[in-house]
Order: C-alpha cells, then structure tokens, then sequence
C-alpha cells in the first residue's frame, strides 16, 4: 500500500514516506526514510512514522493526543518494547508525528493464520515469556498499554516486539506536567482481547492488561481466540499448554477482576519454568 491520497510524499524536510505499514483506528504508520541521515552516509535510514488518521488529524487537540502517546512511551527502553525517536509537526501542512525504530517479522496474527491448531510448546513457550517480560517491564514504569493483542505485536528474528500504546495510560507520577487528553472517547477496545469490565466501561487498569496477554497466550496454544465467554464458562486447557502452566494462565483469564490473584510479571515466572519435559 502506497502513501494515502492527498498525503505528502516528504515531512519535515527530511522524511520522504514509502509506503503505509499498518492503519487502525487512530493512526496510520508508515515507512520512511531519514534522507538527512542519509545524506551523512547513514547504511540504514528507514524508520516508521506514526500519524493520526484522516478523521482525527482535524480535531482541535489532534497534536497533544498524538504527543500524549509519545510522551508515554519515549522512555521505556526495553528489547521487547518498540523504541520512540522524535516527535516532529511538519510545518506546511501542520501535521503531527512521530517517528520510531522500523521494526521488520510479521505480527502475531499472521502467525496465528498459519497455525490454527496452535503452536508446539516449545514455540510457544519464548514468545508468551517475552510478551509477558514485555509487558511487566511497561508496567513498572508506570505504564499501561491498554490494547495488547496480536496485530501489535511484532515476531522478527530477535523475537517479539511490543508496539501501539495509541490507548494506553500511565500513572499520575509518570505523566506529570506533561499535557493530557481525556481519552473516553477513544476507549475503542478490541472485544475479543479487552477485560469485561473494561467493556463495561471500566477504567483501564493492569489487571486489565493482563487479561489481554492472557488471551493472546491461550490464543497462540489454542489456535482459536476466546471470543465471548459466560460468567460460569468453564475453561479448557488448550492442548499445546502444559498442565503445569495451566492454573496460573486461567487465573489470569478469570472474568471477574477480583479473581486475577497474579500479576503479569508472576505469569512470566510461572510460563519460564514450565519445560517441554513437563508437557502432559
């Protein structure tokens, strides 16, 4: 897919766009190349470029809301989490960005396409630790990503990233003096990854991220998402999970938030120690 119609081939002076990477409900992110850092000899200039879309691009905060997600994001520096570089407004059309770390593999739900039966454990196994590290570590800065799920989330050779904090939050310490939204009409989650309270119109909590990881670890073993579940549902384990790993990944998928007695970063632990020998 090319650049949208109407969008200009060159930002900023310097970023000339190639082509559209991915476009959800907020954004549009795009590849680039950095022809400034090309131009001192720079072998690798490509870089990623997120935009609002078309229908939020002329809202009267368009530029903090873009910030706000740069502003909550730019410092976790972390293997498994996407890394921010600038953020930038192109002075003669007046649009917002931000440009990242162009990172390269396909995204979970490609991966998923190709296995729906699931994935062996010892497939699985690295990835649901990485993601759960990835998480746990967003986490202890003081940050939720609120829309964890397997379209943004990347596999490439090194593993997995984590990308697309357009709905997270942070905590008041983390954010403060920085200018903020009020992010209710944005609340755009995705049904078969969100918490049922968040659903419901609760407030976006890590115990609701863990939910999330949840369902993406129980989809990569099962093949198949959770889709809508009954309050007295009961689970199966998926047959590409060990049994050993079992009770603390459904712990982590109870519909009641109260019931979530682990936290993302116990998960991590419990996942890493689960070896193939223990499959049963």
């Amino acid at each position: 897919m090319t650049t949208a119609p109407g969008m200009p081939t060159l930002l900023a002076g310097r970023y000339h766009l190639e082509r559209v990477l991915g476009s959800g409900g907020m954004g549009v992110v795009y590849r680039a190349r950095d022809l400034l850092h090309e131009q001192f000899g720079e072998r690798c200039s490509s870089v990623a470029i997120k935009m609002l879309g078309e229908n939020l691009r002329l809202a009267p905060d368009a530029h903090v809301l873009l910030y706000s997600e740069f502003a909550l994001t730019r410092s976790l520096q972390h293997e498994r989490v996407v890394r921010m570089f600038a953020f930038e407004v192109d002075i003669s059309t007046q649009m917002a960005f931000f440009t990242m770390e162009l990172m390269r593999g396909m995204t979970l739900d490609r991966l998923l396409l190709e296995g729906p039966d699931g994935l062996p454990w010892r497939e699985l196994q690295p990835l649901a630790v990485q993601l759960l590290d990835a998480v746990a570590y967003v986490h202890r800065q003081g940050v939720l990503h609120g829309d964890v799920k397997p379209v943004n989330i990347m596999l490439g050779d090194d593993g997995i990233r984590l990308f697309d904090f357009g709905l997270g939050q942070a905590t008041a310490e983390a954010m403060a003096g920085l200018a903020s939204v009020s992010r209710d009409r944005f609340s755009a989650w995705t049904p078969a990854y969100a918490a049922p309270e968040l659903l419901a119109g609760g407030a976006l909590t890590a115990s609701a991220d863990l939910y999330a990881v949840a369902c993406v670890v129980y989809e990569l073993a099962h093949g198949k998402r959770l889709g809508e579940r009954r309050a007295t549902e009961r689970l199966e384990r998926p047959q590409q999970m060990p049994a050993a790993c079992w009770p603390a990944l459904r712990l982590a998928l109870a519909m009641d938030p109260e019931r979530r007695t682990i936290s993302v970063e116990e998960l991590g632990e419990v996942m890493a120690r689960c070896r193939w020998r223990w499959f049963r």
